[in-house]
C-alpha cells in the first residue's frame, strides 16, 4: 500500500518495509515543450554539505557504487539507490528539480504542474511512497523535493517541497559547491503590480494596504541583501558569506501561535493554516530574486498578527554591509519598502515590520526595524509565547 505525504511530513521507508535494499526513486512534472527541467542528487554529509563535486549526482555524474541515475522519459528522471551500499558519510540525499536557464529564458516553476517523487521497492516492483507537491510555486526556478535520510538504522523521507531562485547554481553553492564556469544569470524579474512605492523611512510609520472589493490577493514579502565575499574557483568550495534568512512569527485569530521559517522547516502553507509560506532559502546572498514569503491575503479574517523578521544563520554578524531591503507588494497597490538601515552588529536578528489585522479590512503595515540576540529575545519583546530550542536547517 502507498503511503501519499504532505509538505512538512517524514515518513519511514525501510523500517516499514523490512528487507527494502534496492530503491527505485521517480521524480516526474508536466511542464511545456520548450523547458528543460533538470533532476539531480546531492548526497550530503552530517552537516548538510557535500564532501567533493562527486557527491552532486546528475547527467554529467550519473553513477557512483550506490547510486544511479537514468533518463527514459522526457518528462521523468529515475533514481536507483542501493541502500544496504550507501558509504557511512552520506547521511542524506536532497532530491531537486531545476530548470535549465529559467532566469535567462524567463521560465520559472509557476509554469510547471504536476510535480512529484515515488519510491518503488525494485525487487518488487511496489510503490511505497510518494509526495505529489502541487502548484504553490511562482518565481522559483530550482525546488528541494525532499531528503532522504538516515535515522538510526532505517532510512526516513522528508517531504520538503521548498522553492529556490537561482537554478542548479544557487542550489550548488547552498550544498558546498561553487560554479563560476558560466556567466552570472540575468537579474530576475520580480512581479512589480505598480511602479509607484511607499517607504517606511522611520521607526512607528506606518500604512495600510488598499482596500480591494475582492479582497487582498496575495501579499508578497521579499528581502534582499548584498553579500560581499571572495570568489571561488570553478567547482571549488566557497568560504565566508552571510546566510540572511527571512521569517515570521504569526497569531491567528483562534489563539494558535507559530513562526514561519526554514530552520526546523517550517515552511508553512498557503491553503491551510497558517496561510503563509516561505517560498524558499537562498543561502548564498547571490540570488537577485533573493527570499520570499506569501500571505494570502483572501484569509486576512484569520490573521490577528505577523511579526516580519530576518536573522543572520551563518557568517559574521554585519548589518551595515547587508544593505538589506525589504519590499511588500500588494496587489494593485504601491510596494512598501522597508530598508534595513538601523544597525547594530552585535545582535544576529532583526525585527523588521509589523503587520496587523485591521476591523478584518485590511492590513497594516509598521515599521519595526530592531535588533535582538536571537529568537526568544524576540518573541518576549512582543509577548508572543513560544517555546524556543536550538534548530538547524
Amino acid at each position: 500500500m502507498t503511503v501519499s505525504v504532505v509538505k512538512g511530513q517524514k515518513a519511514d521507508l525501510t523500517k516499514a518495509h523490512a528487507g527494502l535494499s534496492n530503491l527505485t526513486v521517480f521524480i516526474g512534472w508536466q511542464a511545456p515543450n520548450q523547458m528543460e527541467l533538470d533532476t539531480s542528487a546531492f548526497l550530503l554529509s552530517l552537516n548538510g554539505k557535500v564532501k567533493g563535486d562527486e557527491d552532486l549526482i546528475f547527467y554529467g555524474n550519473p553513477t557512483n557504487t550506490f547510486i544511479t541515475y537514468t533518463e527514459k522519459q522526457a518528462n521523468e528522471r529515475e533514481i536507483e539507490v542501493r541502500l544496504h551500499q550507501v558509504v557511512a558519510a552520506v547521511e542524506k540525499m536532497a532530491f531537486t528539480l531545476t530548470i535549465y536557464d529559467g532566469e535567462q529564458r524567463n521560465q520559472n516553476f509557476s509554469q510547471v504542474s504536476q510535480v512529484y517523487i515515488r519510491f518503488v521497492d525494485k525487487s518488487s516492483g511496489k510503490e511505497i511512497l510518494r509526495y505529489d507537491l502541487g502548484n504553490d510555486f511562482s518565481v522559483e526556478s530550482a525546488i528541494v523535493i525532499g531528503e532522504l535520510y538516515r535515522y538510526n538504522s532505517d532510512w526516513k523521507f522528508n517531504a520538503i517541497g521548498a522553492g529556490y531562485s537561482g537554478g542548479l547554481k544557487a542550489l550548488c553553492e547552498s550544498y558546498g559547491i561553487v560554479v563560476n564556469n558560466e556567466p552570472d544569470p540575468a537579474p530576475e524579474k520580480m512581479p512589480k503590480l505598480n511602479l509607484s512605492k511607499i517607504e517606511l523611512k522611520k521607526k512607528g510609520d506606518k500604512i495600510n494596504l488598499e482596500k480591494k472589493s475582492g479582497g487582498l490577493g496575495e501579499i508578497l514579502i521579499n528581502l534582499n541583501w548584498n553579500q560581499q565575499t571572495g570568489k571561488g574557483g570553478i567547482w571549488k568550495k566557497k568560504s565566508g558569506g552571510v546566510d540572511l534568512d527571512l521569517a515570521c512569527l504569526y497569531e491567528l485569530q483562534d489563539g494558535e501561535i507559530g513562526v514561519v521559517q526554514a530552520l526546523g522547516d517550517s515552511f508553512g502553507s498557503l491553503t491551510r493554516e497558517p496561510y503563509i509560506a516561505l517560498d524558499g532559502d537562498d543561502r548564498t546572498g547571490s540570488v537577485t530574486a533573493g527570499e520570499n514569503i506569501r500571505i494570502n491575503g483572501s484569509k486576512l479574517s484569520e490573521f490577528r498578527r505577523i511579526l516580519v523578521f530576518t536573522f543572520i544563520y551563518e557568517g559574521v554578524t554585519k548589518w551595515s554591509e547587508a544593505d538589506g531591503v525589504v519590499t511588500i507588494t500588494q496587489n494593485g497597490g504601491p510596494d512598501i519598502v522597508v530598508n534595513l538601515d538601523e544597525h547594530d552588529n552585535s545582535l544576529p536578528t532583526c525585527a523588521i515590520a509589523l503587520i496587523q489585522n485591521v476591523n478584518n479590512e485590511t492590513f497594516s503595515i509598521e515599521r519595526v526595524v530592531r535588533h535582538f540576540k536571537g529568537h526568544a529575545d524576540l518573541d518576549k519583546a512582543f509577548n508572543w509565547g513560544l517555546r524556543w530550542r536550538a534548530g538547524s536547517k
